[in-house]
């Protein structure tokens, strides 16, 4: 099986094409517009920007049978217009291009910022209501995307992602942050008051997960990729300290709570689960024919 991903350098990239790499049974071509970081990563790669036009993308990208895009940028400017001015038009072309021209699956990582100011646990049937030109830009873009397979007979795995931290997170958000303070040798970190609940995981986790809902044969629709365990962004800045050995004192009610998010949501993973178990099994299955 031909696998491509496209935003493979990225923060979870980085951590995607390792992953599948190491099942062995795919062969595994990664794209992006930089060069110099596509070779760091070991795979067979090629330099692709999809701003540009598309007429014939898919066979420049190798004709993949399984496409993970992870391509996205600007990110963690959620609030910018870009996300509906550029990103969507660009990245719908693109996708749309990929799938006129043959792509048979289709694997896109959307976010939890689609659900909007929803408390709780999430299930996917949760009504979308985003209040970012992110979470916007993305509903409109799964949208777009389910109308299409009216015209074309493509599978579509939809993934949520909720919250992630690990090597290669963008500067900009909290736990690199942190990290930036414990390794610049800092007394005391300014936060919010940290009673806000998220569900968090590791990316190297989240990459494991993207590739298994992308390659196990049985659900498609709408996945979130999640831990379905709320943790206050306090505990969990805590603990990250406490793991690393650190001093850091935390300035709580420095910031204010972000307006765009609520207070306390997380996921439903029952989805997610059932797609992970249809992978294990075909693993299985491969091994011992």
């Amino acid at each position: 099986m031909k696998v491509l991903v496209s935003g493979a350098t990225g923060f979870i990239g980085q951590q995607v094409v390792p992953f599948l790499q190491g099942l062995g049974r795919c062969r595994i071509l990664a794209s992006a517009r930089d060069e110099a970081k596509l070779q760091e990563l070991g795979a067979d790669y090629v330099v692709y920007d999809l701003n540009q036009e598309p007429h014939d993308c898919y066979e420049r990208l190798g004709r993949p049978e399984v496409l993970i895009h992870l391509a996205w940028e600007g990110l963690p400017h959620y609030q910018e217009s870009f996300h509906l001015d550029r990103n969507l038009v660009n990245h719908y072309r693109f996708l749309q291009s990929m799938i006129a021209q043959g792509l048979p699956s289709l694997t896109v990582t959307g976010t939890c910022y689609e659900y909007g100011l929803h408390n709780g646990c999430l299930p996917e049937e949760t009504a979308p209501n985003p209040t970012t030109c992110y979470g916007l830009a993305k509903d409109v873009l799964r949208r777009r995307l389910e109308a299409l397979q009216q015209q074309h007979p493509f599978r579509l795995r939809w993934l949520r992602l909720f919250f992630l931290y690990g090597p290669g997170q963008p500067e900009r958000t909290l736990m690199a942050k942190v990290d930036q303070a414990l390794d610049t040798g800092q007394e005391t970190f300014d936060m919010s008051g940290g009673e806000q609940l998220r569900d968090y995981l590791s990316v190297t986790e989240v990459a494991a997960l993207i590739a298994k809902v992308a390659l196990q044969p049985r659900y498609d629709g709408i996945f979130n990729i999640c831990s379905g365990q709320p943790i206050s962004v306090r505990r969990l800045v805590e603990e990250h300290i406490a793991a690393r050995g650190g001093r850091l004192r935390l300035n709580l009610g420095v910031f204010p709570y972000p307006a765009h998010e609520p207070l306390a949501f997380w996921g439903d993973p029952s989805r997610l689960r059932l797609a992970v178990a249809a992978f294990e099994e075909e693993q299985h299955h491969a091994a011992h024919p």
